[in-house]
């Protein structure tokens, strides 16, 4: 902010047409000597304005050709509390079959499986020893589960505060459902849930699960394809009372897409829109989405599955991953035996059938990108040698096999921004289904992350650790409410462990964690398998609750 110079104040104004008004009396024996001194004087009081009204032009004319002196101090922006918000994950519906749909239209759906089952999981942490109102709702608002009415009496000063959950497990749902918890005390609510699909017939065979979603007005998806036997539905749902539209930024292996009909897209308050991928972007195997909205936020998901000829090649829900930045990291990457992986990829029609890295390079610069892979021994080596340059504006895929089997971590950095996603697929023969999924980058762990756990199979907390050692902290939530004593699990850098998630603690179904990390930087996700089947899944942890919520506010004139 800069100080305005300060100028020498104006003369009074004259009187319109120039002249000063005097008192004169008519019949007054000294009237014309009075009126010979008022002229007198008249002429000597202009002669003297003239001059000071010159003098003062003198100096703004001068004043303006010298330099203007700068401010001598900064003034920091302020920094101004908002009310906290209400907590909202808008978790997805369950996958369906496109049926009868041209490209460009809106989607027809085919009834599910006859195995098919979506639930969704979810758990609400307590807030000074008080639960918050929360509730799984329908996208129309109807609720369908009250998780907690209200909050009821803070505990007593010094009291100890016993960390509580309210809990959602397993509650099967059959279309888009909102979970949602007010704030207390001035403080966001800790809340977090996820949807599971699972199918073991017709041309869904496989599990895909999502986290809900806070809902954004700037989003990243990556690893969509719409070559043939891929079908990429973009799915938009708005929970908010704002009408949303809604612009689309497509990119593939060539570059961006100009793809009419990718603006302007309107998603009116408490609905959702499916938007068929092949028909803004046909053909493309590489495909990632950049989806902005003005208005209301919107939460977005990609339903995606693969038909190998006629044998199921996998479903999955493709969620957003971090904004751009120079480092992403995906942890809960399972990869498969090296040699049984390459015999499958040689193979007409699964060439995507392996691990694999996708880097979209935003920005009009290349990125050379330095790749690294974390086990449970420390980093493995890629064939590739681990530095590649991705094109500007393109979507760049990396192999990621060659490795010996296990759990991964994928750490990628460069000195450009990037998004970034990791492909996990498991199954080795062709005449048999297989499974896909995708690990969207991950945020840092800090501390007291709600993670969710659906029920059945096989459930793996996947944690990594990068150049440094860390500590992660991890508490069951059960499905009575109660968070269970803490774990520690002490993790060397440049490794990643797996822990197995029990089916019960203290004969309590296990329904979500809470985790908290310590030391260097760590990531986690929750890897979901079936006994028995190649199904695969992978959900990154969410971010934290934030607390006391603020914006900046800049002063200026």
């Amino acid at each position: 902010m800069h100080n305005n110079p300060v100028h020498p104040a104006a003369p009074h104004a004259l009187p319109a047409g120039g002249e000063a008004e005097t008192e004169e009396t008519e019949g007054s024996p000294d009237q014309a000597k009075r009126t010979g001194s008022g002229r007198k004087a008249l002429v000597t009081g202009l002669l003297s304005a003239a001059v000071i009204m010159a003098g003062a032009g003198a100096v703004v004319a001068a004043g303006s050709f010298l330099p203007q002196p700068g401010s001598s101090r900064s003034v920091p922006a302020g920094v101004s509390a908002v009310p906290a918000g209400t907590s909202v994950g808008v978790c997805p519906g369950p996958a369906r079959l496109l049926e009868g749909t041209e490209a460009g239209t809106d989607p027809q759906f085919s009834p599910e499986s006859e195995t098919a089952a979506s639930t969704v999981t979810g758990a609400v942490l307590s807030a000074g020893g008080v639960l918050p109102a929360s509730r799984l709702s329908e996208l129309s608002g109807r609720t369908a589960v009250e998780i907690a009415k209200g909050p009821g009496p803070s505990a007593a000063a010094g009291a100890p505060q016993e960390l509580l959950a309210g809990v959602v497990a397993g509650r099967q749902v059959n279309q888009v459902s909102v979970l949602s918890a007010d704030a207390t005390t001035n403080q966001k609510a800790s809340a977090a849930a996820g949807m599971k699909f699972t199918a073991t017939d017709g041309d869904l065979q496989g599990t895909a699960a999502a986290n809900c979603q806070q809902p954004s007005n700037d989003q990243w998806l990556a690893g969509a394809s719409t070559t043939v036997g891929r079908t990429s539905v973009l799915m938009l749902t708005n929970a908010s009372s704002t009408p949303a539209t809604v612009s689309l930024e497509l990119f593939g292996s060539n570059g961006q897409i100009q793809a009419p009909g990718s603006r302007g897209l309107l998603v009116a308050p408490g609905t959702s829109r499916a938007v068929v991928l092949a028909g803004l972007a046909p053909g493309e195997a590489q495909l990632s989405v950049h989806i902005r909205s003005a208005g209301g936020p919107v939460a977005a998901v990609i339903q995606q599955s693969v038909l190998r000829g006629l044998t199921p090649g996998g479903v999955d829900f493709i969620a957003p991953g971090a904004a751009p930045a120079v480092r992403q990291v995906m942890t809960g990457v399972d990869i498969q035996e090296a040699g049984q992986v390459a015999s499958l990829t040689a193979k007409s029609g699964y060439e995507d059938a392996g691990p694999a890295l996708q880097l979209t390079v935003p920005g009009p610069s290349d990125a050379v990108v330095e790749v690294k892979l974390y086990g449970r021994d420390g980093q493995k080596a890629l064939p590739s040698g681990g530095v590649i340059t991705a094109k500007a504006g393109a979507v760049t895929e990396i192999p990621l096999a060659g490795v010996p089997a296990g759990h991964y971590t994928v750490a990628a950095s460069s000195d450009v921004t990037f998004v970034a996603a990791t492909r996990i697929t498991r199954g080795l023969q062709d005449s048999k289904a297989v499974d896909v999924a995708w690990a969207a980058s991950g945020v840092r762990l800090g501390s007291q992350h709600v993670v969710p756990v659906p029920p059945g199979g096989q459930r793996t907390l996947v944690f990594g650790a990068l150049e440094n050692r860390a500590t992660i902290t991890y508490s069951a939530i059960t499905a009575d409410g109660k968070v269970r004593a803490p774990a520690t699990a002490d993790i060397a850098g440049g490794t990643t462990a797996s822990i197995a998630v029990p089916g019960k603690a203290d004969d309590s179904d296990v329904v979500g964690y809470v985790v908290s990390a310590s030391g260097d930087a760590a990531y986690g996700s929750l890897l979901l398998q079936q006994d028995g089947r190649d199904d695969i899944s992978s959900l990154a942890f969410l971010p934290a609750a934030a607390g006391q919520e603020t914006v900046p506010v800049t002063l200026s004139y």
